[in-house]
């Protein structure tokens, strides 16, 4: 079963620089007699997340294949529009509706990534609607994004989050977010504060406790340089078919809600421990519960829950309460399953209350 996993821990860099906005200084004022030189514009205006999905969305596509669902974007507007390539893999074709309900068939695929989970489709239509690629290597963590998909069928769906990390995996650059990114929403765009696309949502796992990332425009912009176009049926000749996952438990979610008191007392190096210990947990946690491996994935959890609660100060007793009631909760089932997901239960209730905590912080 495909689960949508709440938001995640991010908050990495954000959180040890105090997540109210950078202090900047004003500078000095020029002398009566300098004038401001001709070319210099003001910062662009930062966007809220409902301005941005108002003025993305109609560039927003759902991809439909006999074999499942995804998001897209287009890119030009002569019907050339980017998807995650796991959207189009094994599928002979593939049906392109955009917001107002008008419907292409994919024509042809003029370009893919494997390594980078990319395809680049072409639909028959003109004067589309085109969202701005960003330049991805200036995105940091902390950066606010706006992730817009089709989670699970549920069209035009907007979630905001941040960047999380900038990771390295190999040679390919990733971006880790805690906007949640479910099956429906792969390929669908990551918005900046100016609503350009600094990425692509990649719901690289399909069940189990998923790792948000999404893969740098960088990548994007290299796939529109030497476009080669085929027919859906030769790729799907030519890409060997998607591995197929091991069956993984059913489960029923009780994450905590928390209210912003469970703060009180803490500082903000007390914070970044606690947004730091539980993001590199499931980082480790939750690959190991994919691969099957239960009963690992929960000691991580547990291990991490009881090392956060030994560093937090005295003072600091709202999450040490909360990691121990999950900790008493999972300590009680027998089943290494559902012991995991007591502990990530726990870890996302303090994980959005945190989140909200920031959020309400001065800018």
């Amino acid at each position: 079963m495909s689960l949508a996993i709440p938001v995640r821990a991010s908050l990495l860099v954000c959180l040890l620089a105090g997540c109210g906005g950078a202090h900047t200084s004003t500078p000095a004022p020029l002398p009566p007699t300098a004038a401001a030189p001709a070319d210099t514009q003001a910062a662009p205006h930062a966007l809220t997340p409902a301005e941005i999905a108002a003025a993305a969305t109609p560039s927003i596509v759902s991809i439909r294949t006999p074999l499942g669902l995804g998001t897209g974007f287009v890119v030009r507007d002569s019907g050339w529009i980017v998807t995650n390539l796991h959207v189009i893999t094994g599928a002979d074709r593939a049906l392109v509706t955009f917001p107002n309900k008008q419907s292409f068939p994919v024509l042809e695929v003029l370009n893919t990534s494997a390594a980078h989970d990319l395809a680049l489709l072409r639909v028959d239509a003109k004067g589309l609607p085109v969202l701005k690629l960003a330049d991805s290597e200036k995105v940091r963590p902390g950066d606010a994004i706006v992730a817009i998909g089709h989670p699970l069928g549920l069209e035009d769906t907007v979630s905001n989050g941040l960047v999380s990390a900038v990771r390295q995996l190999g040679d390919l650059t990733a971006l880790q977010i805690s906007a949640p990114i479910a099956p429906g929403s792969s390929g669908g765009p990551l918005l900046d504060e100016h609503g350009e696309v600094v990425g692509v949502a990649t719901a690289i796992l399909h069940g189990g406790q998923n790792l948000n990332l999404g893969v740098p425009a960088k990548y994007v912009q290299a796939l529109l340089q030497n476009p080669t176009p085929v027919t859906l049926a030769s790729l799907v000749a030519a890409l060997p078919p998607e591995p197929t996952q091991p069956a993984l438990p059913k489960v029923s979610r009780q994450v905590p809600h928390h209210e912003l008191s469970i703060w009180a007392g803490c500082d903000q190096p007390a914070l970044a421990l606690v947004g730091h210990g539980i993001s590199d947990a499931i980082d480790v946690g939750a690959p190991l519960y994919n691969d099957g491996n239960f009963a690992a994935c929960y000691h991580v959890y547990e291990g991490a829950a009881l090392d956060i609660e030994r560093r937090l100060p005295k003072a600091c007793k709202g999450p040490k309460l909360a990691l121990a009631s999950g900790r008493g909760h999972a300590d009680k089932l027998s089943d290494p399953s559902a012991q995991a997901w007591a502990m990530r239960d726990a870890f996302d209730g303090l994980t959005d209350v945190l989140m909200r905590h920031l959020a309400a912080q001065p800018r």
